[in-house]
């Protein structure tokens, strides 16, 4: 996070989590969905329409809207999540069941490939 001096960006996720950005992959990510045709309004309507920018304290806390902790179901035990380019905030209980779910699921050729 030393690239964005503290300053992030939160929005829903589809899967049920917040997305934390570092503000240059936010603004990657916001350039991408604004270059989208009409038909991704919705989802663009979400992740926009969502957005809060924040900025880490001196201990690297930040201060969640409860409008996000509320869609997030952040109420307690909370995960921090490292995808990449972006960092997913998921209620402990929320992941627990999103991971079965995506482990009782059949597995995309992408990854089979990828891991075998």
């Amino acid at each position: 996070m030393a690239l964005s001096n503290g300053q992030l960006t939160l929005t829903k996720s589809p899967a049920g989590c917040l997305f934390m950005f570092p503000r240059p992959a936010w603004e990657q990510f916001r350039d991408k969905l604004l270059q989208l045709p009409m038909a991704a309004d919705g989802w663009r309507r979400v992740f926009l329409g969502n957005a809060l920018d924040v900025d880490m304290d001196g201990a690297s806390r930040v201060l969640v809207a409860p409008e996000l902790r509320e869609a997030a179901g952040l109420v307690r035990d909370v995960m921090l999540i490292g995808m990449g380019s972006r960092l997913e905030l998921w209620d402990r209980a929320r992941l627990a069941a999103h991971e079965a779910q995506v482990m009782s699921s059949e597995m995309p050729a992408a990854i089979q490939d990828f891991v075998a």
